[in-house]
């Protein structure tokens, strides 16, 4: 018995091209779905690609109105495609929620139709009306806010969480370090530094160096037992200027400065002079440093005689030996001269010593002192102990 042999009117092959096309279906499935030889499928597609491409020859020749069914077709695939673009293109570079629902507020008063445009936005309408009523409301400011960052631009904004928690507290507001850190982000409130590095100390030399008298004992129990000496360097646009300090280490404050362009033993001595002018310290006050050739000069030795101070140094090569002035040199650089361009030495003479005067000594918080600056915590103990004090004096 043979087979009837079937016949498809042309929207019949139209429907069957679409489902490959414009589905993504392929040719076997389709076949296998329709019960239809994939030899007569494949050469529906070949008429409609030779219909879509203009060419003649290949199949009946179009009609008016399916020339104009094509027309519309194709007008409908592009618009298709541009509509996925921009999607696309929408996503990827999306604005923020707010600023699609203030447009959509825009275009209401001409278009009206907020649902509509939500849907078209990719936003919820109730989304939207959450944010008009939002915008109803007066903008409250939020005072710890304005004082947190505040206290960040005092600080010259070198202030991380811990110490704005310790400025707030001790202005009577109390916040945890987590807030305080979810604070800061929100208000972009973040510290950038980078770092640098130039070799200053020298210790190749034949000149006599001191034992490590202090050995790290970086806790004294009063003030003008033990200090700290050390050199750095400051970059200008006008070349480099060398800074030589003294801290005392019972508050960690620095009690004797000095900068020059070079760094020779005059620079060291000028910076101990003013330290020990300042402070008066008593016979023995142990004066630590590292092994340079400036601490280990002539110069500087009969300083220290004159005034009865022991000299104390690090041992070759072990910068923890004098690892809190390291770190003072460190916060100095953090906190102020990595933020600046000096055009010339004088500059950064008087912004240097603003930071030491103005800001490290009277104001920066210690971790170590409580979270109180050296000024502070040299007065706290001076209540405690006044004798003493003015005996050392």
């Amino acid at each position: 018995m043979s087979k009837k042999r079937r016949t498809f009117d042309a929207e019949f092959k139209l429907q069957v091209v679409k489902m490959i096309k414009d589905e993504g279906l392929s040719v076997g499935q389709v076949c296998r779905d329709l019960d239809l030889g994939e030899t007569a499928v494949r050469r529906w597609l070949g008429q409609f690609e030779a219909e879509l491409s203009g060419q003649r020859g290949i199949g009946k020749p179009l009609t008016a109105e399916q020339q104009r069914i094509r027309a519309l077709e194709a007008e409908v695939r592009r618009l298709r495609e541009d509509n996925a673009l921009l999607k696309k293109a929408f996503g990827l570079l999306r604005p923020g929620t707010e600023v699609i629902y203030r447009r959509i507020a825009q275009l209401q008063k001409k278009a009206g139709n907020v649902a509509r445009m939500c849907e078209v936005l990719g936003v919820s309408r109730s989304g939207y009306y959450a944010a008009q009523r939002r915008s109803g409301r007066k903008t409250k400011v939020c005072p710890v806010s304005v004082r947190l960052q505040a206290a960040f631009v005092r600080s010259g904004r070198c202030y991380g969480s811990r110490r704005l928690q310790a400025t707030l507290r001790s202005e009577g507001i109390k916040l945890g370090r987590h807030r305080v850190r979810r604070l800061m982000r929100a208000h972009g409130l973040q510290a950038t530094w980078k770092r640098k590095f130039r070799h200053t100390t020298d210790s190749r030399h034949g000149l006599p160096t001191a034992a490590n008298v202090l050995d790290r004992q970086f806790e004294p129990a009063a003030p003008n037992q033990a200090w700290a000496s050390d050199i750095t360097y400051l970059r200008t646009r006008s070349g480099w200027l060398y800074l030589a300090a003294v801290m005392d280490l019972f508050s960690r404050k620095i009690v004797g400065w000095a900068m020059a362009p070079t760094m020779p033993a005059e620079l060291v001595c000028s910076a101990l002079q003013r330290a020990i002018t300042q402070r008066c310290p008593a016979p023995g006050l142990i004066v630590h440093s590292d092994r340079g050739s400036q601490y280990a000069s002539e110069a500087h030795r009969r300083l220290l005689e004159r005034h009865g101070l022991r000299a104390s140094m690090s041992r070759k090569g072990n910068c923890w030996d004098n690892a809190v002035m390291e770190r003072f040199f460190l916060n100095l650089k953090m906190e102020r001269v990595w933020q600046r361009d000096y055009a010339n030495q004088a500059e950064a003479k008087r912004d240097v010593t603003d930071y030491i005067v103005g800001f490290y000594n009277s104001v920066r918080r210690h971790s170590k002192r409580g979270y109180l600056s050296p000024n502070a915590y040299e007065r706290n103990w001076t209540e405690k102990h006044p004798i003493v004090v003015s005996e050392n004096t």
